[in-house]
Order: structure tokens, then sequence, then C-alpha cells
């Protein structure tokens, strides 16, 4: 029986596969480009930059710029938007996360989001800059809302995909 917690620093998981996290990125992609309108569209994460900042944190050998890089300019596609600016953003979320990952990971699952918020708003300043300084006008301040709603989602997202990375119990273990 699987248990939904948090995986603490003496369990042992197991190795996590690749096909596993390009599954994961993904859905990621493709909950993205999902038709999101009225405020949801406002309080929306960036499912890609989550999942990549997710994956560069917990298995930084194992993905990195190249993945976050190409998410980007994907994405960059689907929007419609100035090509390069999420690949950039994602790349330097990417960096982020594995600079960090050490850090982050001495910490339990939830104040790791005090962690991920503010990466997550630098993505999404990144991508903002950009477009403002290609004309764009300022959305307001409703436009970071996605990062604090990616914070309040990384315990569940952490949780979530670690489910296939734990043993499955032992029956003869009480």
């Amino acid at each position: 029986m699987m248990h939904s917690r948090a995986a603490t620093p003496q369990e042992i998981l197991l190795p996590v596969k690749p096909a596993f996290i390009v599954a994961t990125l993904i859905a990621a992609l493709l909950v993205n480009l999902l038709p999101w309108s009225g405020w949801w569209l406002w309080v929306r994460p960036d499912f890609v930059a989550l999942v990549v900042l997710y994956w560069c944190i917990e298995q930084p050998r194992k993905i990195g710029f190249t993945a976050a890089w190409l998410l980007g300019l994907l994405m960059d596609v689907a929007d419609g938007s100035l090509f390069g600016q999420h690949a950039l953003a994602y790349s330097i979320l990417a960096y982020a996360g594995i600079v960090l990952h050490r850090r982050v990971q001495r910490f339990s699952i939830t104040p790791q989001v005090l962690h991920v918020i503010p990466l997550l708003l630098l993505n999404d300043v990144i991508v903002l800059v950009i477009r403002m300084l290609t004309g764009a006008d300022f959305p307001g301040y409703q436009y970071f809302a996605g990062s604090f709603v990616g914070g309040a989602l990384w315990p569940a997202l952490s949780i979530l995909l670690k489910l296939p990375q734990r043993p499955n119990a032992d029956p003869d273990h009480v």
C-alpha cells in the first residue's frame, strides 16, 4: 500500500526512470496548452516551469538546460510569443534549480516552497521583461499569482512525482 507522505531523509527511493521524467514534462506541456480563460488564466501556474524546476532540484544529472531550452522553444511556438523568451526563462530556472538543489533538498517539503516561489517569480519576471521590451503593456500584478499557486502546488507535486520511486511495501515488515 502506498502512502502519500513526503520522503524522509532516511528513506531510500528507487531510481527514477527517464521515461517517467519525459512523461511528466510532456504532461506539464499539455496542461499549459489547455485553453485557460477568465480568472483561471491568472491563477494558472506555468506547469512546465514547475516540473522543470522539480526535476532540476530532484534529479539534476538527468535533466538540465537542453530539456529546459527545448521545452521553452515549444512553449514559445505554442504561445505564439517572441521566439526564445520561454527558452531563456526556463534555462535560467534550470540553472537556479541545479545550483540550489542541495540546499532545497535539505529542507522538508513545506519549507521548500519558500525557495520555489522566488524561482517561479524569477521565471515570470524574465518572460514579462522580454515581453515589455518588445512593446507589450504591463499586465498588472495579478500576472504573478501563478507563481504563488505553483509554490502552493509544490508539496502535492513532490509527493505525486515521488510515488513511482517508492519501493513496494514489504509484506513481512510490520
